[in-house]
């Protein structure tokens, strides 16, 4: 298993950052928001985890060790395969996510993309005792003028299944909150709780 990668960060893409790793390109599937903190050129540390089907090897990326671990723990769950695992990443954060799970909060986890009620319950009922308490960990991302984070998320949220236009009329609205958030992870998860209760 590949655990982490460090090296300059070649380019960052919507869904994923190349990194290179002693001239080798490393392509990295990771949440939108761990990808607003890293910048070309940059050097970046990845915890990873590897996740290897018939037909493909795929790198996911993540800033600690906790998250890889939630990504990886929510997989067991039946039904729950990479992509919904790093949107629900993408949505909570770690002690969001454990706190939603171990206090049985399905309108938080029905907020992920992919997941709907049956899907939330399963999810409490199986990881309500393996997740832990809330507490253990809080990542925080760079703040950044609306100006560059409007297109970065519109882009994250039609990477995640929404319309254009679901997307654009959600963030514009995040961002005309007068005390709303206005860095990238702040605005992505207000954005899907407008889009969640929408649907």
């Amino acid at each position: 298993m590949i655990a982490s990668v460090r090296g300059r960060v070649q380019a960052v893409a919507l869904d994923h950052v190349v990194v290179d790793v002693s001239g080798i390109g490393l392509a990295v599937r990771t949440t939108p928001a761990t990808l607003a903190t890293l910048r070309r050129g940059d050097e970046a540390e990845l915890m990873t985890s590897l996740v290897i089907r018939e037909d493909s090897w795929t790198l996911y990326g993540f800033v600690d060790a906790d998250a890889r671990t939630l990504f990886e723990l929510v997989q067991t769950v039946s039904g729950i395969g990479p992509r919904i695992a790093l949107a629900m990443l993408a949505v909570l954060e770690p002690d969001q996510l454990r706190h939603a799970v171990s206090e049985g909060d399905l309108t938080a986890l029905t907020q992920v993309p992919g997941i709907g009620r049956k899907g939330a319950e399963r999810l409490v009922v199986e990881l309500r005792d393996k997740v832990g308490p809330a507490g253990s960990s809080a990542a925080g991302t760079a703040g950044s003028g609306a100006s560059q984070v409007r297109p970065s998320v519109v882009d994250a949220l039609i990477g995640l299944g929404f319309t254009g236009k679901q997307a654009e009329q959600a963030v514009d609205a995040v961002l005309a909150e007068a005390d709303g958030p206005d860095d990238m992870a702040g605005v992505l998860r207000r954005s899907l709780a407008i889009l969640g209760r929408k649907r």
